[in-house]
């Protein structure tokens, strides 16, 4: 028998059957598949064309760690997402990539992260402002503008004009749901080309483009350190002693609003939600950060100390990582126990179903955050929030650090009670939030 038709196949008849409900919600079509096929399987989404989907931890972590040298991202990020965000670490590969992750990764080190706390804490606190105490409101608007408020000011620590950092958040935005319709309704191109929608995105990022060069100029000609994420890219050097140039710069910025702030809204929204429905855990919290702040005023220590709090953000990315899907592309023919894959094979990992996988985890569906209490590292073989092996997420730290200063300082302020009978869903590039209907009872 080949080994090729050792994955279990999806036909293409069951695959336009659903076609509707995979455009609203693909994640239960995959599950029933999985739950019938295995933790393997091929989709058939055309005469020709076919997708391997994986929540095989053990085929991800070789896929993405032990034979990553055989593997590239697929055209959505490498051709579909350059079109809106240039050719940043996201998006690029082979040389280009290595040149670039060697350039940017010191600016996200741990070291280089604390100088940003205190700007990441006044943007947390903030946008903290506009929650109104004992009023039902939908929370995830007030933390996805709080992760881009944070981005904003770990990038330009100066004030930046309010309209301009507004469009680039509304670009950012409707250039990734313009992004979502392309790769969910690929039938459509055409229509999408001809009736000028591609175009009027495209645009729209030129635009924001145009902000960004602005922004960076000004930076240029002021000559003043800020030290900064942007002071930190200006100053980065290639071995050969040169910089970025201004595309590439302006390139690696849109990624970082693009994929910096929408990642971590989606978590921080998920986090607080399973916190309303789950109040001891709050009490947890509230009490780890009182005995942090007797202890010491330092936001560092409160950064680093916050293991109870830490394990509940690990817990929610668990259950809801937003970044549910990582796709991969062979570059050779390669095999894995008694499967094959032909050179040029999709493979699209199930972050979301692998996080649930039973065979991996104990009550899989269950919020249960002491599950970390000994750290995620246990598990670094089968979770994958940020990604894994070389491509793993280069703001990882920020992120974290963020998200641990967000909730905590939520928890302390507010009691968190639920307004929902179940989270909600929407995946999309990433996996959104929906109806995240919260009340807020300011503690005394």
């Amino acid at each position: 028998m080949n080994k090729e038709q050792n994955i279990p196949s999806v036909s293409l008849r069951k695959f336009l059957k659903h076609s509707l409900d995979i455009l609203k919600n693909p994640l239960p079509f995959h599950n029933q598949n999985f739950e019938e096929k295995g933790d393997v399987f091929r989709l058939k989404i055309g005469l020709k064309n076919s997708v391997i989907f994986v929540r095989d931890a053990s085929l991800a972590e070789y896929v993405l760690q032990k034979n990553q040298k055989n593997y590239t991202k697929s055209k959505i990020q490498t051709e579909d997402l350059v079109k809106y965000v240039g050719k940043g670490l996201l998006t690029s590969e082979g040389e280009h990539w290595k040149k670039q992750r060697k350039l940017i990764q010191p600016a996200f080190h741990k070291k280089q992260v604390v100088n940003l706390l205190n700007n990441i804490e006044n943007a947390i606190k903030t946008e903290y402002k506009r929650i109104t105490p004992n009023v039902v409101i939908d929370i995830f608007p007030i933390l996805n503008d709080l992760a881009f408020q944070t981005v904003v000011k770990s990038l330009f620590s100066i004030a930046v004009d309010k309209q301009d950092i507004s469009d680039l958040q509304n670009i950012t935005e409707e250039t990734q749901k313009m992004l979502v319709k392309e790769l969910r309704q690929p039938y459509l191109g055409w229509w999408f080309n001809f009736s000028g929608e591609i175009k009027k995105h495209t645009d729209l990022t030129d635009q924001a483009r145009q902000i960004l060069k602005h922004i960076v100029n000004n930076r240029r000609i002021s000559k003043t350190k800020e030290h900064d994420l942007l002071d930190m890219l200006l100053d980065a050097k290639y071995d050969d002693g040169s910089s970025m140039a201004e595309e590439q710069l302006v390139d690696e910025i849109l990624i970082l609003f693009a994929a910096g702030h929408e990642t971590t809204s989606n978590a921080l929204t998920f986090t607080t939600q399973l916190l309303a429905l789950h109040p001891k855990w709050q009490d947890k919290i509230y009490n780890e950060r009182k005995k942090l702040e007797e202890e010491s005023n330092d936001l560092m220590d409160l950064v680093t100390k916050s293991k109870i709090c830490q394990q509940v953000i690990e817990e929610a990315m668990r259950l809801y990582p937003p970044a549910y899907f990582i796709d991969r592309v062979n570059k050779e023919r390669d095999s894995f126990n008694d499967m094959e894959f032909e050179a040029g094979s999709n493979l699209l990992f199930s972050v979301y179903e692998m996080h649930r996988n039973p065979k991996l985890w104990e009550q899989p569906n269950t919020f249960l955050p002491e599950r970390f209490s000994e750290g995620s590292r246990k598990f670094s073989s089968q979770y994958f929030p940020f990604g894994a092996g070389p491509r793993k997420c280069i703001g990882n730290n920020f992120a974290m650090f963020e998200m641990i200063i967000a909730i905590s300082e939520l928890v302390h302020n507010y009691k968190i009670i639920p307004d929902f009978e179940a989270i909600e869903i929407t995946p999309l590039i990433t996996l959104k939030p929906k109806n995240a209907f919260l009340k807020f009872e300011e503690r005394i």
